[in-house]
């Protein structure tokens, strides 16, 4: 599982005439699984990224964590986080989880944040979407299951 983290000041996500309600501030995340990925990384994701201090505290200092800071949190399904552009011109998502279970496990993550976030956002799995953000700092980082020790092969 590969999460792109960004801190926003605003984000929203549309697609087929519908979105996300806004936030402001906050995280927006695209999310991503790849062939081994299952239930059980849901859960120290969440936790890793809703502790992840990358919000600022009172004196600019990223100290604070979005649980801290009561932001809120817009996740957006990405299959394309696993692209692989080592050969030829044209990425390769062999390595993307196949849909339906991908959508899934989105499904069960986006229930995991909301157990512990009031505002939390998500777009449509298999939407052709339009993700607006105004990036803060900019602050973007990565976290990867299998970096975390999270992911078996």
């Amino acid at each position: 599982m590969r999460v792109v983290v960004q801190r926003v000041q605003s984000a929203h996500v549309e697609w087929d005439g519908e979105a996300t309600a806004p936030i402001d501030p906050g995280l927006l995340c695209l999310v991503g699984f790849r062939h081994g990925d299952d239930a059980q990384v849901l859960e120290p994701m969440a936790v890793k990224l809703l502790h992840l201090r990358v919000c600022e505290d009172s004196g600019g200092r990223m100290n604070h964590s979005l649980l801290e800071s009561a932001g809120g949190l817009v996740l957006v399904p990405q299959f394309t986080l696993y692209a692989d552009c080592r050969k030829g011109r044209r990425p390769s998502f062999t390595d993307a989880l196949a849909p339906e279970a991908a959508s899934e496990l989105f499904q069960r993550f986006v229930s995991r944040c909301r157990e512990r976030l009031p505002d939390v956002q998500a777009g449509r799995f298999g939407a052709h979407m339009r993700v607006h953000l105004v990036n803060d700092g900019p602050v973007t980082v990565i976290l990867d299951s299998a970096e975390l020790g999270l992911h078996r092969t």
